[in-house]
């Protein structure tokens, strides 16, 4: 018995990695977003007038840096980074024995590539959007019910559900995968049209292989070009994967530091300054918003009075929450804020 469950571990003849290898990998893809994010937030906060565009575009720019780190591992490697990092490649059914620094054919490439990179990216805006949609719901906010209105709030009720058959549909992928009845652990795998395997001897020497080229003269301007191109391109990959690789553990490391169980340690490690006085508090006629009761959004009376829990500025309730659904900022400091940090103002007369 003991064989027998070593033998689940150890390299398979087949080459087939365990349930454990293919986890792994998953579990590593997708901690290295939120570490990452942490890692941004922390900047934004201590530094919101130089680093509050990078994590107002966080999502964006993340995207397009995990596209080329991506992009540079399948046409290597022939795996994703957090595949190669586990000794892992993705071969076509039909090419099983194809080595790993050819890359994968032009179809499953990009398939696997959107698969990887614009899936989370879409996922990720999804949930954000719904969780707005409860904000919306928890502040009783009703907006016109418009005809897309109402197809968008179907759709927002109907993802839950979606999300739920996929995560059930995920789940009985890797118990088939576990007693072999299939090569694909993830659904993402089986819609690229790719099976992971181990990688050989000689795919871990072909792939430190520099490629020969043609000699320069023989070479075409467009073609120089082209390389000059992909080189940069390949150089920017690797040493974004070079800091990948170094850092995995520091990531995963502050995952855990930014986790719910630690949220008063990020409280007192990650408060905002606070914000520099207003000036000409005398001179209500150059900035009238900051020595009477007038909205600095609308300019009016404020109506339903709301104070912002990141610099400590009054607004009227609707004015301040459109704005800060819109920019995640706060429109006077420009510290980043979310709907969490409106706070009502209840006064004698209310």
């Amino acid at each position: 018995m003991a064989e027998r469950g070593a033998h689940i571990t150890t390299a398979a003849a087949d080459a087939r990695p365990s349930i454990f290898e293919v986890l792994a990998q998953d579990s590593l893809l997708g901690a290295v977003r939120p570490a990452v994010q942490h890692a941004v937030k922390v900047l934004a906060e201590s530094n919101p007038s130089r680093y509050g565009p990078l994590w107002q575009w966080f999502d964006e720019i993340y995207v397009c840096l995990d596209f080329l780190l991506q992009h540079h591992f399948l046409c290597k490697t022939s795996a994703s980074f957090s595949e190669n990092f586990y000794g892992l490649k993705r071969v076509v059914a039909a090419h099983p024995l194809r080595p790993a620094h050819v890359g994968l054919r032009r179809k499953q490439h990009w398939r696997s590539l959107l698969l990887l990179v614009l899936v989370p990216y879409l996922r990720a805006k999804l949930e954000k959007i719904l969780a707005r949609q409860r904000d919306e719901d928890d502040y009783s906010i009703q907006l016109p019910q418009t005809r897309f209105r109402r197809m968008y709030r179907a759709f927002l009720a109907a993802y839950p559900f979606v999300s739920t058959a996929w995560e059930g549909w995920i789940f009985c992928q890797q118990l088939a995968y576990i007693f072999g009845r299939t090569w694909h652990h993830s659904p993402l795998v089986w819609l690229a049209g790719v099976r992971l395997v181990r990688l050989t001897a000689y795919d871990v020497q072909s792939i430190d292989l520099k490629p020969t080229t043609t000699l320069a003269s023989k070479q075409s301007f467009s073609v120089k070009l082209q390389k000059t191109f992909s080189a940069a391109l390949g150089s920017v990959a690797v040493a974004i994967s070079t800091s990948l690789s170094l850092g995995v553990f520091f990531l995963q490391f502050l995952e855990w530091w930014y986790s719910s169980e630690n949220n008063s340690t990020i409280k007192s490690l990650t408060s905002l300054p606070t914000p520099s006085p207003p000036l000409h508090l005398d001179h209500s006629e150059e900035q009238p918003f900051l020595a009477t009761n007038v909205c600095p959004l609308c300019r009016k009376v404020r109506a339903n009075e709301t104070a912002l829990a990141t610099s400590g500025y009054v607004f009227c309730y609707r004015c301040i929450y459109i704005y800060v659904k819109a920019h995640q900022r706060c429109p006077l400091t420009g510290y980043p804020t979310e709907l969490q940090h409106l706070i009502k103002i209840y006064s004698p007369e209310s």
